[in-house]
């Protein structure tokens, strides 16, 4: 590989209001440091590198997979862990699992995108990581009893010049749900 240009990307499903922002704070409050950069969401894709070269194809990959998607429900119930593999408490997805699923192996089948996954891939939203087993316990408890439905209409695109917050570069309409 020559020593082209690379653009950090993500892509994931915004949890919308008032549910995304509480998580979030919720987040901060557990003094976890990737709150203040990174809001409540469903990764469809992780941090990945791609060629700067590449992004136009990328996003037409995207639009192209986001209008063969019809929108779906996403029901937010609970609490779980990834540990002790990682020290990590999410909300659970109750609902739309499949759909994330499906749209985060067709994200990743494009010839642009080479992501190496430490872990198979678990629909969440991540509200502790990094923090101290008594912080993670806390949140853990907090949010058992959480729960929350919305209407998936769209995906984003973002990108990450290494420091600072994630930026939205595009977001995808799910079937004619932009049209």
């Amino acid at each position: 590989m020559t020593d082209a240009a690379l653009t950090r990307i993500g892509v994931a499903i915004d949890i919308p209001d008032p549910w995304g922002p509480a998580l979030t704070r919720r987040r901060a409050e557990a003094g976890d440091p990737q709150a203040a950069y990174t809001p409540a969401h469903v990764t469809l894709l992780g941090p990945t590198e791609v060629a700067t070269d590449a992004l136009p194809a990328v996003e037409k990959h995207l639009e192209a997979l986001a209008t063969a998607q019809s929108p779906f429900t996403v029901h937010l119930r609970g609490t779980g862990t990834f540990r002790p593999i990682t020290e990590v408490v999410f909300v659970a997805l109750a609902m739309g699992i499949s759909e994330c699923e499906l749209l985060a192996e067709a994200i990743t089948s494009s010839p642009d995108i080479r992501r190496d996954a430490r872990f198979p891939y678990h629909p969440h939203v991540t509200v502790a990581q990094d923090v101290s087993p008594e912080a993670l316990d806390a949140v853990f408890d907090d949010l058992a009893g959480f729960s929350c439905r919305f209407e998936v209409a769209s995906f984003t695109l973002f990108s990450h010049g290494g420091e600072g917050p994630w930026r939205p570069r595009r977001d995808f309409s799910l079937g004619d749900a932009g049209r």
